[in-house]
């Protein structure tokens, strides 16, 4: 895709942006619904075996090692847009992916 195509959004905590009319009644509308009625077929299944929780501290307690990994773009790209400590939040990421598939195993 090229950069003409990307459009860049970033949310201020601060001052949120105000919702017209026809949002706020579309928020509503999705608030009243009933759970049994979200169409979830669009998702793909993930083995119930797998549980992802939130990473906790991005630092770790033991020492790191330096290695040279290749990423796919769309993921460096990803993780680099999210800011400074991006290494960080991969090796989290990474972390997070282990700690789950060890207690399957």
């Amino acid at each position: 895709m090229s950069a003409r195509n990307t459009m860049k959004f970033s949310l201020n905590s601060s001052a949120p942006a105000k919702l017209n009319a026809v949002q706020r009644k579309q928020l509503a509308a999705l608030a009243a619904m009933p759970a049994l009625k979200i169409d979830y077929s669009d998702i793909p299944r993930q083995s119930s075996a797998v549980k992802w929780v939130r990473p906790e501290a991005l630092v770790s307690a033991g020492n790191k090692q330096q290695i040279t990994l290749r990423l796919d773009s769309e993921i460096l790209d990803f993780f680099r847009d999210t800011g400074a400590r991006y290494q960080s939040r991969i090796n989290a990421v990474l972390r997070e992916y282990v700690r789950a598939h060890r207690t399957v195993a």
